[in-house]
């Protein structure tokens, strides 16, 4: 179904916003790109042709924020800049090549004056390879607070807007801003772009939509997308209204990424029931044929950055004085929580686990403590207020039943803490506590193993000398959750679940929290931030080592654009070219399938109008002309639709009737008249017929064919899988073919497909010496295939002369075995036409077996 989510799209992706103020120009960082071209729909400014000296690969990393510190300088006079350590983006080039330069675009947690942003640019490009994009307040405001806190944050976690108080109804406004926002994302890319030569990874759910003004852009370009927060099912993603058109930008990119398996099928389930693509997995490897571009999908957690935790556990040591935590929660047993505070992180159902801790294991009251680390809230909202002061409730409620002097069960600590006193609690703690009801990845349990871990070769404390032992308890709802095979799994939901799992924790044998810690701190070593950037550029090349052999062009407008990708040798068919070959050929064969090529496929009415028949006769009367219509459909539908045509002739139900004429009999050209096979197969077809609800069974003469359609595609899809497996099994015997294609799974006799029947008129015309010196085809799904490949084997064995004209022409851009292209029936009926206006009637002419 197509979306009508905004009326007038093309306006929306060329970026007239009439409501939203732009800032005056301002003159644009030097271009470095290689190839000319004018920036239309997706850049209004004028372009610089500035020629570019870079000749390497290069990484352009883009994400909502850049990895750089912004601090005004003293009497609020200019601006100081540093690298922003605690910064993803930054460690994850240590996976790159040493020689690759990497150059970031993103925008800064800073507002800098419009008469500043100049020289800020050129600072930040000049020093820290930064490109800022300044986004104006009220687009700003919108893009980040408005659509992606108020509408994808929550949907992405599982939570649908029941009411305008919880979540927000949807509101275009918040939509046109965060288009606008990505579409100024996108004009910094393009000032600093080398599209032949470098790559760009894009991050994160604020730029969803950026692939697709960048690939209008660039056809060729070599592009990565990962998203770093969930991606929720089918049945939640397709409750937004502008779910096509963020699928659809998302596709323009080569290779998506996700963290885990979960969050990938999810996303596929969505391609599969919202714009009907299917993936596939070949040695290891998903992808998505989408235009003839094979879209990759990645499933590759991040990891943490191992030299900066260990450096900060040095810094631990002296700042933060371990040795004084380990005094103030002497004789105690600490479990940890560390969270942002946000409606998704559960950690009122942690307070909630602890309290039932407390009340059923009496032996933890005045040994047990929960120290409870909240950073700042990113978004705002009323949501946000209610979850702080049931927090706050939860945390006095808890400390005044069970807290006695000495002894506070609670600390929950509500400011900004940095990493090294982060560091200086992990070290501390016996167990870590993730309650998240829905979180992307969190990377708080691999911190925690890793300090705990300890740092080799520091001062030995009587801790550090001895085993190293760290326990976990995680939701099962995080990303994180299946690479921590040794952590105990919970339903943060159920109370006493988690409460039992905390006591677990802390109980355990010492020996068991060795073998637990070993087995992570192995895996978090070895599958470090640098390991997921290194797996995520190789896949990236891989995806994209054909980009620049292949024909590409762009096609469709506002977010329904998207790049065909085809082989070098596959163009669209002149007209003129075919006629001229034509007019000076002597003997023709004509192939043409019926539906989809002749007839459009959404016509409902598949009876020929009178110009089309006509032009088929003209076809039919010129004597040097054998015109075939070969089709699926059953001889009896084919002969009344194409009655007038008697010199045409027919090849039906894929070629296992042929009639070379009106005048003559049908011929049968299977290998057996024996159809005892249909008693086995009917039933089993029933069966599933009767079980899969939308799916139907089409009976022709010859074959059986169970169409699902209509059915709901991911139980459809399965079932013809089974389906498919239980008649082969059952037909093993039989002298017949069991296929899947399209919605369809087939059953008919062995040797029958179109491919047979383009061989055997050619044989024939052959050996009548008439031997085909003009050949043209003409299909539209695979079952036409068989017929362009027969070609291609016909002139191998010598029935068609290779130096002839030869046109084997599919319909639609779209990979195929054909070396030829034309776009619609339309432009079939078109090329048909001017083939009969320069045709030769002659009353004797007909097709002769």
């Amino acid at each position: 179904m197509v979306s009508r989510s905004y009326t007038n799209l093309l306006d929306l992706a060329s970026g007239n916003f009439p409501a939203m103020g732009q800032p005056r120009e301002r003159k644009q960082l030097p271009r470095v790109m290689t190839v000319p071209g004018v920036i239309s729909e997706l850049d209004d400014d004028a372009a610089s042709d500035v020629p570019s000296s870079v000749v390497q690969d290069r990484m352009i990393i883009v994400a909502n924020q850049l990895p750089v510190k912004a601090k005004r300088g003293p009497d609020n006079k200019g601006w100081s800049f540093s690298w922003d350590e605690d910064s993803l983006l930054l460690h994850l080039k240590d996976g790159l090549p040493e020689d690759m330069e990497v150059l970031y675009v993103g925008s800064l947690r800073a507002d800098v004056d419009l008469s500043e942003q100049d020289d800020v640019s050129q600072v930040l490009l000049d020093r820290f390879n930064c490109v800022p994009a300044f986004l104006p307040p009220d687009i700003l405001s919108k893009f980040y607070h408005g659509f992606c806190k108020q509408h994808l944050w929550p949907l992405f976690h599982y939570m649908l807007p029941f009411s305008g108080n919880h979540g927000g109804r949807f509101d275009r406004s918040l939509w046109e801003a965060y288009v606008a926002a990505n579409k100024i994302f996108s004009h910094k890319v393009i000032e600093v772009i080398n599209p032949e030569e470098d790559y760009v990874w894009i991050h994160d759910y604020h730029l969803m939509v950026l692939p697709t003004f960048l690939r209008r852009r660039f056809n060729a370009l070599r592009m990565g997308f990962f998203l770093h927060c969930p991606f929720p099912s089918s049945e939640i993603y397709r409750t937004l209204p502008v779910r096509e058109e963020i699928l659809k930008a998302l596709l323009n990119s080569d290779l998506i990424g996700f963290h885990t398996f979960d969050y990938a099928r999810h996303f596929l389930s969505c391609c599969s029931r919202m714009l009907g693509l299917e993936y596939q997995s070949k040695r290891g490897y998903i992808g998505m044929e989408y235009y003839g571009r094979t879209v990759g999908i990645k499933i590759m957690p991040v990891g943490i950055h191992m030299g900066q935790i260990e450096s900060v556990l040095k810094l631990a040591d002296k700042e933060w004085r371990v040795g004084e935590l380990k005094r103030q929660f002497e004789g105690k047993t600490v479990l940890l929580g560390v969270d942002d505070m946000d409606i998704f992180k559960g950690v009122n159902l942690k307070l909630l686990a602890m309290e039932q801790l407390l009340k059923q294991h009496q032996k933890w009251r005045g040994r047990a403590v929960l120290v409870q680390i909240t950073n700042p809230a990113r978004g705002r909202g009323r949501d946000l207020e209610e979850l702080q002061a049931e927090i706050q409730e939860s945390c006095r409620r808890i400390n005044e039943t069970f807290g006695r002097p000495g002894y506070e069960p609670v600390v929950f600590i509500d400011r900004p803490v940095s990493l090294s006193e982060k560091a200086a609690y992990f070290t501390i703690a016996e167990c870590v506590v993730v309650a998240a009801v829905r979180d992307g990845m969190n990377l708080t349990p691999y911190e925690y193993v890793v300090c705990r871990q300890g740092v080799s070769g520091s001062e030995p404390s009587a801790e550090s000398s001895g085993p190293k032992k760290s326990m976990l308890v995680v939701s099962e709802f995080i990303g994180c959750s299946p690479s921590l095979s040794g952590a105990i799994r919970v339903n943060p939901w159920n109370i006493e679940a988690t409460a039992e799992a905390m006591n677990e924790a802390i109980s355990i044998a010492d020996s068991e929290k060795q073998l637990r810690h070993e087995k992570h701190y192995r895996y978090v070593s070895t599958h470090d931030v640098a390991y997921w950037s290194r797996s995520f550029y190789q896949d990236m090349e891989r995806t994209c080592k054909d980009h620049f052999i292949r024909r590409c062009w762009g096609i469709g407008l506002s977010f329904g654009f998207r790049v065909v990708a085809l082989d070098c040798n596959f163009k669209k068919l002149n007209i003129d070219h075919i006629e001229s070959a034509y007019i000076k050929s002597k003997k023709r064969a004509i192939l043409l399938d019926y539906d989809g090529t002749v007839m459009p496929q959404t016509s409902i009415n598949k009876t020929p109008s009178s110009e089309i028949i006509s032009m088929i006769n003209t076809l039919c009367s010129d004597v040097k002309n054998t015109v075939f219509v070969v089709s699926g459909r059953g001889r009896d539908s084919l002969g009344k639709w194409l009655a007038p045509c008697k010199k045409l002739g027919i090849a039906s139900e894929h070629g296992y009737f042929v009639r070379w004429s009106a005048d003559d009999d049908w011929e049968i050209c299977g290998q057996s008249s024996d159809f005892g096979w249909i008693q086995i197969a009917e039933p089993v077809m029933k069966l599933y017929t009767e079980a899969t609800d939308g799916s139907s069974i089409e009976t022709k003469e010859s074959a059986l064919v169970w169409h699902h359609r209509d059915a709901d595609p991911g139980f459809g899809a399965a079932q013809a899988k089974e389906m498919l497996d239980h008649l082969e099994s059952v037909l093993a015997n039989e002298p017949v073919a069991v296929k899947s294609g399209q919605f369809i799974v087939e059953v008919k006799p062995q040797g029958i497909s179109k491919g047979s029947v383009a061989e055997k008129i050619f044989t024939s015309m052959a050996e009548s010496g008439r031997q085909a010196d003009f050949v043209l085809c003409i299909g539209d799904d695979r079952s036409d295939e068989d017929m362009f490949e027969s070609i291609d084997n016909a002139i191998a064995s010598g029935i068609l002369n290779s130096s002839k004209s030869v046109f084997a022409c599919t319909v639609g851009q779209k990979p195929s075995k054909a070396k030829y292209y034309l776009d619609d029936t339309a432009d079939v009926i078109s090329m048909l036409e001017t083939l009969a206006e320069a045709s030769d009637p002659s009353p004797s002419a007909g097709n002769s077996p």
